[in-house]
């Protein structure tokens, strides 16, 4: 993401990641692949913590996930999504 002004995804796009724990809960969690609807988007962007920036996700189970945006990849933009319905 170096040098990106923009978020690469947008709330209601489908995404498949690897969920994010933080240092301190790597004991007792491990990441988990998910696939779900973004709902939420960190910081990051122009500079700001860009290695660390995230994203969070709504699982089909009412869940969210969150995902670094460096490991989580786009499935169907949200524009694609709502013409399929």
């Amino acid at each position: 993401m170096s040098g990106q002004e923009t978020a690469p995804f947008r709330i209601g796009d489908r995404v498949r990641g690897t969920s994010y724990v933080p240092p301190e809960r790597r004991g007792r969690e491990e990441p988990e692949e998910f696939e779900g609807t973004v709902v939420q988007l960190g910081s990051g962007y122009a500079g700001v913590d860009a290695d660390r920036a995230l994203v969070w996700a709504r699982l089909e189970n009412g869940t969210e996930r969150q995902s670094l945006i460096s490991e989580t990849e786009l499935l169907t933009p949200a524009d694609a999504a709502a013409v399929e319905e």
